[in-house]
């Protein structure tokens, strides 16, 4: 008897290391992706896949291959709250403590598939802790998905959307209180994301893992020359 096979397709090494870690627990035979150029239609006929489920993917998945594969990725809003850009910074930035993990079927429309389950997920922490957090939620929310197989859900209520950030927006922001600058700061401490800065001449001056204290604030700083185009 043939084993289920499952395309799991995540960026960053963190979600290389969890899924060499989990594999070997999860039912199936298992494929990771981890560029556009490696998820091609030739890949998905090949191994036709029951499904296919994406972990802070980068790239618009081409429609081609969602008609093929039933695709499931993970949102870090509870949906149809939160659809957009930049979810973790948005849901901060709002004073969120918790969110819901949204297990959604890929669509043509971003974010708007139907739903398979939610979990909540924890805010606290830097942006990297949060985002591996979420990772490792995602698998067990992965396993259960692939026991159960649910019939996934239309979003119900109105939706609320969320705009990606922009580079120049992790600037310090030079009004709130110490709480809004640590939320600022750490919801920006992750690795490959715009760090909290501030520009002093020809100097860019960039804070990472922020400590909120009962009468300041302490943070690690990293000094370059050359201001941010």
């Amino acid at each position: 008897m043939t084993e289920t096979r499952y395309l799991l397709c995540a960026t960053h090494d963190w979600n290389r290391r969890l899924f060499e870690q989990r594999v070997a627990t999860l039912p199936g035979s298992w494929h990771f992706v981890s560029s556009r150029e490696e998820l091609t239609p030739a890949l998905i006929a090949q191994m036709n896949p029951r499904y296919a489920f994406f972990l802070h993917w980068s790239w618009l998945v081409p429609a081609e291959i969602l008609s093929a594969v039933e695709a499931v990725c993970f949102h870090m809003t509870d949906l149809p709250y939160g659809r957009g850009g930049s979810p973790l910074q948005n849901l901060i930035q709002r004073g969120h403590k918790t969110t819901m993990l949204s297990a959604l079927r890929m669509t043509a429309s971003v974010d708007a598939g139907p739903i398979y389950l939610k979990q909540q997920l924890d805010l606290s922490g830097r942006a990297q802790d949060i985002y591996e957090r979420a990772s490792r939620l995602a698998f067990n929310m992965i396993e259960t998905i692939i026991l159960t197989e649910p019939a996934p859900r239309e979003q119900q209520g109105e939706p609320t959307l969320f705009r990606r950030r922009t580079p120049s927006e992790s600037t310090l922001p030079t009004d709130g209180d110490l709480e809004t600058l640590f939320d600022h700061i750490r919801m920006l401490d992750a690795a490959d994301y715009p760090h909290a800065f501030i520009e002093h001449g020809k100097y860019r001056i960039e804070f990472t893992n922020a400590d909120l204290l009962a009468d300041g604030l302490v943070a690690q700083v990293r000094v370059t020359t050359g201001r941010s185009k």
